[in-house]
């Protein structure tokens, strides 16, 4: 009933990755694993716990399409959400979640960046081909609850992953630019 954004979604998950790699091109191995501070993520940690943060959603998604995507198909004729707010952006929102995805690499435990390109750009590809070919009709009418955004689709859904590369994302390029400048001090 609404117009297809899957494709656009997708598509926005892909640049903004280009983004990113495009902004950590020309570092050193030594500044992705480089922590801007104690206790604060390198860059090498942010980007591992974005595909630890997607990876873990993709089951769930495969589940609720199997198991709820009769009741997606029955409802398929009403309208949907296609839109959510950027939720990372509500003063409410509890930010100090990010320990449950804890990163997989980390500065004792590095890869080169060529390896964690190749991490996010395969979980990048998951998410895509979970969502190619189905009906967005009954993927927006399919509804799963989280405690901290409240009721969402599996459209909005999709949404909220790219909020959440998002928000670490902009961090990064701003890392990659300060790095590149010489204005990143080694911890």
């Amino acid at each position: 009933m609404a117009e297809n954004v899957i494709p656009e979604y997708l598509d926005l998950l892909d640049a903004q990755r280009k983004a990113v790699f495009a902004a950590l091109n020309g570092l050193s191995e030594e500044q992705i694993w480089q922590r801007p501070a104690p206790k604060e993520w390198c860059a090498g940690e942010i980007l591992s716990h974005t595909v630890r943060f997607l990876n873990s959603f993709l089951p769930g998604l495969r589940f609720m399409w199997r198991f709820f995507g009769w009741f997606g198909r029955l409802r398929r004729k009403r309208p949907y959400a296609v839109e959510i707010e950027n939720v990372y952006k509500r003063p409410s929102f509890p930010m100090w979640t990010g320990f449950l995805w804890t990163p997989r690499h980390n500065p004792e435990k590095s890869v080169p960046l060529a390896e964690l390109k190749a991490e996010v750009e395969s979980v990048h590809g998951r998410v895509r081909s979970f969502y190619t070919g189905k009906d967005q009709d009954v993927l927006g009418n399919i509804y799963a609850y989280d405690p901290a955004i409240g009721v969402m689709n599996l459209v909005t859904g999709l949404k909220v992953g790219i909020y959440h590369d998002q928000l670490h994302y902009d961090d990064l390029i701003e890392m990659g630019a300060s790095m590149k400048a010489g204005r990143h001090d080694q911890v």
